[in-house]
């Protein structure tokens, strides 16, 4: 089975290791010690929080079909006259988005604003590191 450390939880989580630090002393997720005395989360243990904490009611006034909204700081916005690419930072994600110049001044999109990057894709790739 899969174990991960307090740190790599807290960032799969999006949470600080703090966070994860204190779920663990409140009894929210279950930990054990690996075998060097460290605290790590089971694999399957941490998907269940993880699926939990993305099915926790959001306040939204946005009706949408699209289930995969991710809420970021807008960190980059380049743009010329027609075209423009807006980039967001949403938690330890980089989101990118073109889109029209026109969009971006009619959302008021700026550096230091936040926004939300709403993913409706047909294919997703996963991809898994391979032990080395």
């Amino acid at each position: 089975m899969t174990h991960y450390r307090i740190s790599e939880a807290g960032r799969l989580l999006g949470v600080s290791d703090d966070t994860v630090r204190r779920w663990v002393d409140g009894g929210r997720l279950a930990s054990s010690k690996d075998h060097a005395g460290r605290s790590v989360v089971a694999g399957a243990e941490l998907a269940g929080l993880a699926q939990e904490l993305a099915a926790a009611p959001q306040a939204d006034p946005h009706a949408s079909s699209a289930r995969n909204r991710f809420v970021g700081l807008v960190t980059a916005i380049t743009a010329d006259t027609v075209m423009a690419q807006v980039d967001l930072q949403c938690g330890p994600f980089r989101v990118v988005s073109l889109m029209s110049a026109e969009a971006v001044r009619d959302l008021g999109l700026e550096v230091g604003s936040t926004a939300v990057a709403v993913v409706k894709a047909t294919t997703v790739i996963v991809e898994k590191e391979r032990p080395l």
